[in-house]
């Protein structure tokens, strides 16, 4: 092809081609050769924005195809059509100028159907427009994958065209210019990347969803193992972050594909048992739905009735989740009633109650109290026809735009609707609550789980002691709630009152209840909450704080640790040569010497070893006893049992004080101590580099666990007996275990909290006074 048969093909970056140019003639379809030549001829010329193009070289606009996989095609003159409808010329301009810009951005490239890659943008700027948004969103999306693959740098886009559009692309573009150690860590990287700029503007997550979408659409060209992996993150990530927003239509065709992609013999499935339900109660259908019309008639209520079968996923997922089979579900079916008001919904209802008999518990009122998304609408399950169960939906037409696009349905540009139940409103606090957890959380693999958690909306609801509702995960506890309020609230909570009684903080919540948090200004949050908290704000700030206390716990120990091996060579850290540890701390590539301190305490580097380096005696023998050996050395380290998290005690031989004892280092933990005799020791011989000789401090401060284990008579009453001796020597019972051995003598397991050895014994020599007692022995588990 000559220069002027290029130049003849291509569009004007100014003036985009119109359906409704004058000439009176709708436009021209074209094959698909020669609509790959028309969009991609932009890009064989240099593309010079902001210059004036000639007139001359106008087309007219491309109409719609279909691809080679059946996928609907919208080329750019049918999108610049549909954008006419609702923004004006200038604004229809930009986004042509934008398409320019990508055609040569990305010259030469094809999808994996073979297709030219500027396919891709344009329909995920379509998917957009659909939504009606705004034109520096469409300008991103027809630009979305130019920063990432393609040499347009960021600074580029953002002079081309603003920094609104530039930000809104880099946030949609993936981390790729960073090595990371797995597929998994560099997937979460991204993602964090991508909700975090979704926190500054949402419309970055609105155009990776229409992104995602579109390539679930064309999925069949990728390999099987690519088409699950994807279905899997669509089914995980993508699809309940639609739903969070409240966009059903995204979220529903998203779940389908992946679906259909990830479990299609599954799919098949149900799609034939659907199928012959249909087929059975087709009549069913067709005559409720009458039926509903005349109700709405006798009572000269305008409004729609759409009957419509519940999609597949959403079928699969009930049966999954409540472990039903096909024939179990009996509301396959459901119906939608579309009234002008929030009035006319609550007469509509009852009037259908009236119709048929409601299903007992089946009634949802998600007018009064929306979802976390902001969906509105009223639920009714109806004992139907045949006895069918059948679902009616009844809402305004307001609500069904919501429901199907959710935030898009509110955006500020077209609405600024900031109540508190609308989607932007929800959407704003869910935003914060990602800040929050990515503030908590340690690295981007960890946030990403936070963030699953956090996807699946609440099916809770319950009242705070001013009326405000709360919406929670199923099975939520006090202390989710507690959370939910405010993050000081949960670290601080001590008690609860549910309905003016007193509750647990771990009893889990029902809707209705109305619930008070009763806190302390000393109190801190337990370790022990995470085995029953399920939201993901409640997990990550315990997370958090515990992480913080055993950072403090680890620095003052680790400190205790150098200090203790330096003390070997008549030194202390603030004796040692500023410049060798300047140079050793540059080696170990650490900050300073608190993270040094950090670093010792948990156990991921000896004392021993970094005191030695220290004091210029690497690979020496240091002026104390061997490790490991019995003899008593001034510098040993004391246990005080104060030391926090960063000091274990084994739990297979449980030591106390007064046993002997010896520690093992464990990375990432500190150090673990057992009894010098524990038979597990015999397994870490080849690391006998990671021992560390400790003894009791003079005076052990607090409670320690031990087990013992009772022979006794298996009589009535036995452990009530065994139990209330224990309780006179001032021991608390942690756990008890029942080992039946024959039908005479029974083994019971005591866990139990002693101060000493001594104080131990004391509870032994009682209990061996009790003639049930056969035998009474210490246990170490292997």
């Amino acid at each position: 092809m000559h220069r002027t048969e290029k130049a003849a093909l291509q569009p004007d970056p100014a003036t985009p081609p119109r359906a409704d140019a004058p000439g009176g003639h709708a436009p021209a379809r074209l094959d698909a050769a020669t609509a790959e030549a028309q969009m991609t001829s932009a890009a064989v010329a240099p593309l010079e924005i902001g210059a004036e193009p000639s007139t001359e070289s106008r087309q007219p606009a491309v109409d719609v195809q279909a691809s080679a996989h059946g996928e609907t095609r919208y080329l750019m003159g049918d999108l610049c059509s549909y954008l006419d409808s609702y923004l004006p010329p200038e604004q229809v301009a930009e986004c042509y100028r934008a398409y320019l810009f990508g055609a040569e951005a990305h010259e030469g490239q094809k999808r994996k159907s073979g297709e030219p890659y500027i396919y891709h943008p344009i329909a995920v700027t379509r998917i957009l427009a659909e939504m009606r948004m705004d034109h520096q969103c469409l300008i991103a999306a027809l630009l979305h994958d130019v920063i990432e693959d393609t040499q347009i740098a960021k600074e580029q886009v953002a002079l081309t065209f603003s920094q609104e559009v530039a930000e809104l692309v880099d946030g949609v573009s993936k981390l790729t210019q960073i090595d990371f150690k797995s597929r998994a860590e560099a997937q979460a990287a991204s993602l964090q990347k991508m909700l975090l700029a979704m926190t500054r503007d949402i419309r970055v997550i609105l155009i990776k969803l229409a992104d995602r979408l579109h390539n679930m659409r064309t999925l069949d060209a990728m390999s099987p193992e690519a088409c699950r992996r994807i279905s899997r993150e669509t089914l995980d990530i993508f699809a309940p972050i639609a739903n969070r927003l409240g966009i059903n239509s995204i979220r529903v065709e998203l779940e389908e594909l992946g679906f259909a992609h990830y479990w299609p013999w599954r799919r098949q499935v149900i799609q034939r048992a659907v199928h012959k339900t249909t087929g059975a109660r087709v009549e069913m259908v067709g005559m409720v739905a009458t039926a509903l019309k005349r109700v709405l008639q006798q009572e000269d209520i305008e409004g729609q009735v759409e009957g419509r079968r519940k999609h597949l996923y959403g079928i699969y997922r009930k049966m999954r989740d409540k472990s039903r089979g096909f024939s179990e579900l009996l509301d396959v079916f459901a119906f939608r009633v579309t009234v002008d008001r929030v009035d006319t919904c609550y007469r509509v209802l009852g009037l259908v109650h009236n119709l048929y008999k409601p299903v007992p518990g089946r009634f949802k009122d998600y007018i009064a109290i929306p979802k976390a998304n902001g969906y509105q609408s009223l639920h009714t399950a109806l004992v139907g026809p045949q006895g069918i169960q059948i679902e009616i939906q009844i809402r305004t037409e307001d609500m069904q735009r919501m429901a199907e696009s959710g935030i898009a349905a509110h955006w500020m540009y077209k609405s600024g609707s900031q109540h508190g139940s609308s989607p932007t409103a929800l959407a704003a606090d869910w935003l914060q609550n990602l800040l929050e957890m990515q503030r908590q959380a340690g690295n981007s693999v960890e946030f990403l789980e936070h963030v699953k958690v956090d996807l699946f909306p609440g099916e809770v609801y319950v009242f705070t002691p001013k009326g405000r509702i709360l919406s929670l995960k199923r099975g939520a506890t006090v202390v989710d709630f507690a959370y939910a309020i405010h993050s000081d609230v949960g670290n601080r909570c001590v008690a609860a009152r549910i309905d003016r009684r007193m509750a647990p903080l771990s009893t889990p919540l029902r809707s209705g209840q109305t619930v008070e948090i009763i806190t302390a200004p000393g109190a801190r949050p337990n370790p022990g909450w995470l085995t029953f908290v399920v939201t993901a704000k409640a997990r990550v700030n315990i997370r958090g704080h515990l992480k913080n206390v055993k950072s403090r716990e680890a620095r003052v120990f680790g400190k205790r640790l150098l200090n203790a091996e330096l003390s070997t060579f008549s030194i202390d850290i603030d004796g040692v040569d500023p410049i060798r540890l300047a140079t050793y701390l540059e080696d170990a590539k650490l900050r300073d010497v608190d993270e040094l301190f950090d670093d010792i305490g948990l156990g991921n580097q000896l004392a021993t070893l970094v005191a030695r380096r220290l004091v210029g005696v690497e690979g020496e023998e240091a002026p104390s006893s061997p490790i490991g050996s019995n003899d008593i050395h001034p510098h040993r380290l004391a246990i005080r049992g104060t030391e926090g998290m960063v000091v274990n005690f084994a739990r297979c031989c449980r030591p106390i004080p007064g046993d002997d004892i010896t520690a093992v280092f464990s990375p990432g933990r500190g150090i673990v101590v057992h009894r010098t005799e524990c038979r597990n020791l015999g397994s870490l011989e080849s690391k006998r580099d990671k021992r560390l000789n400790v003894e009791w401090s003079n005076e052990p401060e607090g409670e320690f666990a031990t087990e013992i284990r009772v022979e006794i008579s298996n009589r009535r009453g036995a452990l009530a007996v065994v139990a209330g001796a224990i309780a006179e020597q001032g021991s608390n019972i942690d756990n008890v275990q029942t080992l039946e051995k024959d039908g005479m003598m029974t083994d019971i397991d005591f866990q139990l909290q002693v101060r000493s050895r001594a104080h131990l014994a004391r509870i032994m020599r009682r209990l061996r006074l009790i003639p049930l007692i056969n035998r009474i022995t210490r246990v170490t588990r292997s």
